[in-house]
C-alpha cells in the first residue's frame, strides 16, 4: 500500500517528466539525501537541471521562485519545516498574493510552497508548530492541506501543473508514513466526496461514517493528520458509547467553503471542530462562527479541540499534553451528545 510520502514523491516527478516549466527548489534536497523528510528523493538524479539546492535562506528561495514565475515557469518551494514561513510571509502576502490584482490579471505567480508542519516528533517549540492560520483569509493565496484519503499526490500534482495562482501546501509531519486509503480499501468507513460547485476549487471534502450506522447526531469537521485521530476515536465513540458521527474532512482550507460543514450540521445540529493548531483565532473558530452565521439556533451545541496556548515542548509527555489526541475527541464528544 502507498504512503502518503510516496504519494507525494510520484507527484513531483511526474510534474517534473510532464512540464519542463515546472523546478523544484529547497533545502538539502539533492541525492542522496533527498530533502528532510524524503520526499524530494529521486528527483536530483532524474532531473538534475531542474532539483535546486539553495542556501539556508527562505525569503531568498520564495524570492527566487516568485521572479521564476513572474517568467513563465511553474516553480515547487520546498521549505523544510512549517515554522519558517514566517520568514517568507512578506513576500507571500504582499508580493505573489497580490500581483493578479495590481496588474489587472496580465500576470499570475504559479508557485507552490510544501511546507512540513505539526509535531508529535519531539522536535521543540520552533519545529513543531502547525501555523497555516497565519495565511488563513489572505486574498490570493489558496491553502491545501492533504490527508491520508484517497490520492494527495493527485492534489499536489493538479496545485503544480494548473493552479496559476500562489498555493500553500500543507503536509503533516506524520502523515508521510500512514498509508493512502482509497474508497475501496476502508472497511470500517463508508466515504463520500463534495466537490465544490466552484470550479477553481479543485481539492474535494470527504464525509465519513461509519458503515451501516445509524444516522450520525453529531458533526466532526476537522483537516490533515487530525483526520487519522478523529477516525479512530469515531469508531470508539460508536462501538462503546453508540454515538454516531460524520465526519467531514477538507482539504481546501482557503478560499474557504463552508458548504459540506453546513450540509452535515443541518441534519446532526451538532459540532465538534478538531485542529492541531492552537485553539485561540484558529480555523475551528472560524468554522464554528461561520457555522453560527449560517444555522443560528439549528447548532444545539458546538466545541473546539485544538492544541493549548502555549510553546510546543521538547519533551515527549509535555508535547502529548499540549497537542489534541484522541480521548480529548471522545470526551468532547460525549460532553456534546
Amino acid at each position: 500500500m502507498q504512503t502518503v510520502l510516496e504519494s507525494l514523491n510520484q507527484a513531483l516527478h511526474t510534474a517534473l517528466a510532464s512540464d519542463e516549466r515546472v523546478y523544484v527548489l529547497g533545502e538539502d534536497i539533492l541525492d542522496p539525501y533527498g530533502g528532510a523528510f524524503k520526499v524530494t528523493r529521486g528527483l536530483s538524479t532524474a532531473f538534475p537541471d531542474r532539483t535546486m539546492t539553495t542556501p539556508i535562506s527562505e525569503a531568498g528561495i520564495f524570492g527566487v521562485a516568485t521572479g521564476m514565475a513572474l517568467r513563465g515557469l511553474r516553480p515547487v518551494v520546498e521549505i523544510m519545516f512549517g515554522d519558517f514561513i514566517t520568514l517568507i510571509a512578506d513576500q507571500v502576502i504582499n508580493h505573489a498574493a497580490k500581483f493578479r490584482y495590481m496588474y489587472n490579471e496580465q500576470l499570475s505567480v504559479p508557485v507552490v510552497m510544501r511546507v512540513p508542519m505539526g509535531g508529535r516528533r519531539g522536535y521543540g517549540p520552533t519545529h513543531s508548530q502547525t501555523l497555516e492560520k497565519i495565511f488563513l483569509g489572505i486574498p490570493g493565496i489558496r491553502i491545501l492541506a492533504p490527508c491520508s484519503l484517497k490520492d494527495p499526490g493527485k492534489l499536489l500534482l493538479h496545485a503544480i501543473l494548473h493552479d496559476d495562482d500562489p498555493v500553500l501546501f500543507i503536509e503533516n509531519k506524520i502523515l508521510y508514513s500512514r498509508p493512502v486509503l482509497s474508497h475501496e480499501e476502508d472497511n470500517d468507513f463508508k466515504i463520500t466526496t463534495s466537490d465544490s460547485q466552484n470550479q477553481s476549487d479543485y481539492a474535494p471534502a470527504f464525509h465519513l461514517s461509519i458503515r451501516e450506522a445509524p444516522s450520525p447526531s453529531l458533526t466532526i469537521a476537522t483537516y490533515g493528520y487530525m483526520v487519522d485521530l478523529c477516525r479512530q476515536a469515531v469508531l470508539q465513540l460508536a462501538y462503546e458509547d453508540e454515538i454516531f458521527i460524520d465526519l467531514v474532512v477538507l482539504t481546501q482550507l482557503s478560499p474557504f467553503n463552508i458548504e459540506p460543514i453546513i450540509n452535515s450540521v443541518h441534519r446532526t445540529h451538532h459540532l465538534l471542530v478538531v485542529e492541531e493548531g492552537t485553539c485561540t483565532l484558529g480555523w475551528g473558530a472560524e468554522v464554528l462562527a461561520r457555522s453560527v452565521e449560517n444555522l443560528g439556533k439549528e447548532i444545539y451545541k458546538a466545541a473546539r479541540v485544538a492544541s493549548l496556548d502555549v510553546a510546543i515542548p521538547a519533551s515527549g509527555p509535555l508535547e502529548s499534553a499540549v497537542l489534541p489526541d484522541i480521548d480529548d475527541i471522545i470526551q468532547a464528544a460525549k460532553k456534546m451528545v
